[in-house]
C-alpha cells in the first residue's frame, strides 16, 4: 500500500500497487469513447449530474476534453439537506471546465412525495432522490437533444451500490469499468480539483453519509477483493489466503450474488420462439 501525495505535500488516498493504472494509456480510450458514443447516436452534447464528487468531476472532464466544455451541460441536483460543499465543489469543476450548469432543487418534488409517507426510512428516502435526479436529467437530454452520461464506478456496480433507474441509468458510462481507486488515479491526472479527489466519497443523500462508513470497508481493501473475485476469478478460498480475512471475502462475495439483478437486464417472458430455434439443440 503506497499513499498518494497532492501537490501541497498532504495525502490524496491510498493506493494498492496492484490496482495502478497507467492514465496515459486509459485517458484517450475513455475520451474516444465518449465521442464514439455521440456519433453513434447522431448527438452533439451531453448531460450529466454534477454532485461535487471524484467520480462525475471525472467524466465532466473526460466529456469536454472529448467534446468541448461548450457541448456539456452540467447539473447540479441538490436536496435541501445537501452538503453544502457538494455544491460548491460542483461549481468549482463547472468553473474550472467553462461548461454550462443548471442549478435543479428536487427538493419540492421529494418533499411531496414524502409528506404523505413520512414514516418511509432513509433508505428508502434516498432512492427515491436518486430517481429524481436521473428523471430530471433524462428531461433536460429530451430537452437539448443531448445523451445522459453515467458517473458510477466498477466498485459500485459490483457490490450494488447503486439505485435501479436512479444513478444506474444512463446512455454511456465513460467510468463503468474502474475501481474507485482507479478513478481516483485518473482524476489525479486530468486535473480535478485535488480537494475533491482528497474528501470522502459520499453519494450525499443524508447528512453526514459517506461511502465508505456504509459499507465498513476502505476502498483500496475493497476494491482489490474484487479484483480478486471478478476480474482473476478467485474463489472465496484463494482471495483468503491472499491475506484477508474470511469473514471480509464472504460479505463481498454476498454483495456481488445479491446485486446481480441490478447488472443484467430484466428477464422478458418469451412468447414466440425464434426461427432458429431449431439449431439451439443441434
Amino acid at each position: 500500500m503506497s499513499t498518494v501525495m497532492g501537490a501541497d505535500g498532504g495525502p490524496l488516498f491510498e493506493l494498492r500497487e496492484e490496482l495502478r493504472c497507467d492514465p496515459v494509456a486509459v485517458r484517450p480510450r475513455l475520451v474516444g469513447f465518449v465521442r464514439d458514443q455521440l456519433a453513434t447516436a447522431d448527438l452533439e452534447r451531453v448531460v450529466l449530474g454534477l454532485s461535487g464528487g471524484v467520480d462525475s468531476a471525472l467524466v465532466a472532464h473526460l466529456v469536454a476534453e472529448a467534446i468541448g466544455p461548450d457541448r456539456l451541460v452540467c447539473v447540479l441536483l441538490p436536496y435541501r439537506t445537501s452538503a453544502p460543499a457538494s455544491r460548491s465543489d460542483a461549481e468549482l469543476v463547472a468553473r474550472g471546465l467553462g461548461c454550462v450548469t443548471d442549478l435543479v432543487d428536487i427538493s419540492p418534488v421529494v418533499d411531496a412525495y414524502f409528506a404523505e409517507r413520512p414514516e418511509a426510512p432513509v433508505l428508502r428516502r434516498g432512492n427515491f432522490m436518486a430517481r429524481t435526479r436521473m428523471a430530471v436529467l433524462y428531461d433536460r437530454s429530451a430537452e437539448l437533444g443531448a445523451l445522459v452520461a453515467g458517473t458510477g464506478n466498477k466498485t459500485e456496480a459490483l457490490i450494488g451500490y447503486t439505485t435501479m433507474y436512479g444513478d444506474n441509468a444512463y446512455a454511456f458510462n465513460p467510468i463503468g469499468d474502474l475501481y474507485k481507486s482507479q478513478v481516483r488515479q485518473l482524476a489525479l491526472a486530468v486535473g480535478v480539483p485535488q480537494a475533491i479527489i482528497r474528501k470522502p466519497p459520499s453519494a450525499d443523500l443524508w447528512p453526514g453519509q459517506t461511502d465508505e462508513a456504509e459499507s465498513g470497508i476502505a476502498y483500496p481493501v475493497l476494491d482489490r477483493v474484487l479484483q480478486l473475485l471478478v476480474d482473476e476469478e478467485r474463489s472465496v478460498d484463494g482471495v483468503v489466503a491472499e491475506g484477508f480475512e474470511r469473514s471480509l471475502v464472504d460479505r463481498v462475495a454476498g454483495l456481488i450474488a445479491a446485486s446481480a439483478f441490478k447488472r443484467a437486464l430484466p428477464p422478458v417472458a418469451r412468447l414466440i420462439r425464434s426461427r432458429h430455434a431449431h439449431l439451439d439443440h443441434g
